[in-house]
């Protein structure tokens, strides 16, 4: 297990899935987690669980497509321990699948909102505080779907090419500063946004099995993993779930 003892992480979309999955593995690690979601009522049975197992959690409301909420989640984080030292930008959306000649330009523009400035918002929200520090790891969720397009996805897959851009950036502007940045592509994971796939019945994915979804617990412990010295081998880069270096490393199936 990597140990975190002493370290203050902040999580984007902390209330379920892959989001809490990884706020447990990093509480479990020693690390205080701020818990973020568009409303402290959804990730507060989050936290309280973490507490309650002997962890330290606290829980913020926070919508990324907002920067001021993303920058006041990180006051809060720094009012409490006084740094910054991880930022987990999972937060992101998938619905509405549609083909492109069919979607909805609104909807479009909100997954962008999310998935893009969402990223960025984190990015320039933590990087001045890291960079401060001199330290610090940001890790941003991605996906297989960020160099290859995948029908009725095309906001998804625009989006998470936009943050394997963003992660490239960020690393080449901030590593020589001590900031690790780096990504993690997990694979299909099974989260509620499985069920908006299988109802879309659009491309291969929606006609996948349950078992097929790898469980988000696997990718918390792998974000764990990835805020230690494990990282260092991805900067500037999405580490895959699917790579079996990876995979045995982690103990995983």
């Amino acid at each position: 297990m990597t140990d975190l003892s002493g370290k203050t992480a902040l999580i984007t979309g902390a209330s379920r899935g892959i989001g809490a999955a990884t706020a447990r593995h990093l509480a479990a690690s020693g690390a205080t987690v701020f818990l973020t979601a568009r409303t402290q009522e959804a990730v507060e049975p989050v936290a309280e669980a973490i507490t309650a197992d002997g962890g330290r959690a606290h829980a913020l409301a926070c919508d990324v497509s907002r920067f001021a909420d993303v920058e006041a989640a990180v006051r809060a984080a720094l009012a409490v321990t006084g740094r910054l030292d991880i930022l987990i930008n999972n937060a992101g959306l998938i619905e509405p699948i549609s083909r492109l000649e069919t979607s909805d330009p609104d909807a479009w523009a909100k997954v962008a909102d999310v998935n893009i400035k969402g990223v960025y918002h984190g990015l320039r929200a933590a990087g001045p505080v890291m960079l401060e520090q001199k330290t610090g790891t940001i890790i941003n969720l991605s996906s297989g779907a960020a160099s290859r397009p995948i029908e009725g996805w095309s906001h998804y897959c625009a989006s998470k090419a936009a943050v394997l851009s963003l992660t490239r950036s960020a690393d080449l502007e901030w590593r020589r500063e001590g900031i690790r940045v780096l990504g993690l592509s997990p694979g299909t994971v099974a989260t509620g946004m499985q069920a908006s796939i299988r109802a879309s019945g659009i491309n291969d994915y929606s006609r996948l099995a349950p078992t097929a979804h790898l469980d988000p617990d696997w990718v918390g412990q792998a974000i764990a993993w990835l805020c230690g010295k494990a990282g260092d081998a991805y900067l500037g880069e999405d580490c895959s779930l699917k790579d079996p270096v990876v995979r045995k490393a982690l103990g995983i199936g």
